[in-house]
């Protein structure tokens, strides 16, 4: 889940071929997906569980998708829900509350379920989910803890139903393509990394309460950074060092931190420096320094209006991206809505959101706070 209306890239190797693939599939909303061609006809049906800040960017993208659509709804708030069922056509018999959510597996429309719920609820709906033998794409942060996202990879492997963790930067051409640049060599040997994201944080935000959120903003907003430095990179860290501080001791910080800054490094001796905020705004971006030269991307976590910026050798690259909201959801759906149609693994799956679940856990454990 991501903070006020701001709102996440594989570990695994990748061949040139695959980045073809994504960056294929990220190419939603105002362009012809090359998935229409192999099934026209055939939609993935969601459930969308939550009708918050961030269903309010899936429930459009799977609309306008080649191979989604939205066939249920499920809310603690009826009338809300009535209102978005009438204008996504889902029939009444469709819309679910809280408690009497199982009774979705026997509705054969519902293939898999969006997960847009505060953080303490993703793993109860996500097994919930699980056991009534629908498909699951999660919102990150996957989890409150370890644990937690153990429990979530094991009931979808029970059940043998997928599970994707909503990391939607993993499929969006900016970030891809930076991604590419650097396994393609055009930097050289990376040396370092930097990255940063955080805002001001308002009052009254059930991400300030800690049962509800986990933490402070290394759940939010600086997760988006720790997954970056490892697709950037294609490696896990060995080392981490972190510090947490409250600057501003108002109602806001009386349950979670402020601020969370961590380094890392990685077996190849890459070094990555992070930053996050709950008490200002600090627009987020990525730069990677090498030895043939450096590239950054600004506004790389947001929805929109990514900026890439290169330099190496005689090359100089200044792009910047003119998708709109909701492009990066449209490319999420239709990822996972191809992997459940021609049963495939996603390229963020369960496991990939368990990794980031360790590393807060071992940044937390650096400075010596409890997760």
């Amino acid at each position: 889940m991501l903070a006020s209306d701001i709102e996440k890239v594989p570990t695994m190797p990748l061949t040139r071929r695959d980045f073809a693939k994504l960056s294929a599939l990220s190419l939603a909303a105002r362009f012809a997906s090359p998935l229409a061609a192999q099934a026209p006809n055939k939609k993935t049906g969601y459930a969308v569980i939550g009708l918050g800040r961030i269903a309010g960017h899936f429930l459009p993208a799977a609309g306008i998708s080649t191979n989604s659509k939205i066939t249920a709804l499920v809310s603690g708030h009826p009338d809300k829900a009535a209102r978005i069922a009438a204008q996504y056509g889902v029939p009444s018999t469709s819309i679910y509350n809280y408690e009497n959510f199982d009774q979705i597996a026997h509705n054969p429309a519902v293939d898999a379920v969006y997960v847009a719920l505060p953080n303490s609820m993703h793993a109860e709906y996500t097994i919930r989910a699980a056991k009534a033998g629908k498909h699951v794409l999660c919102e990150k942060p996957m989890s409150l803890n370890v644990a937690e996202a153990e429990q979530m990879i094991a009931a979808c492997k029970a059940a043998d139903v997928k599970l994707m963790i909503a990391y939607r930067c993993h499929y969006e051409p900016t970030n891809l393509k930076a991604v590419k640049l650097i396994r393609d060599g055009a930097l050289g040997q990376v040396q370092a990394i930097e990255s940063a994201f955080g805002f001001n944080m308002g009052p009254n935000e059930w991400r300030t309460v800690k049962k509800f959120a986990g933490g402070g903003p290394i759940y939010d907003v600086g997760i988006y950074s720790l997954n970056a430095c490892r697709y950037l990179t294609r490696e896990e860290p060995v080392h981490i060092e972190a510090n947490i501080s409250t600057i501003d001791h108002d109602a806001r910080f009386a349950e979670v931190e402020e601020n969370t800054s961590w380094t890392m490094k990685f077996p190849s001796g890459i070094v990555a420096s992070c930053s996050t905020t709950y008490g200002a705004n600090m627009p987020g971006y990525f730069r990677a320094y090498g030895s043939k030269g450096w590239l950054q991307v600004d506004n790389a976590f947001v929805y929109e209006g990514l900026h890439l910026r290169a330099e190496f050798g005689d090359t100089k690259i200044d792009e910047l991206n003119p998708a709109r909201d909701p492009s990066h959801f449209v490319a999420e759906a239709e990822h996972f809505s191809h992997c459940v149609q021609n049963n495939l693994q996603p390229q963020s799956p369960g496991e990939e959101g368990l990794k980031d679940m360790q590393y807060i856990a071992q940044i937390y454990k650096s400075a010596g706070a409890v997760i």
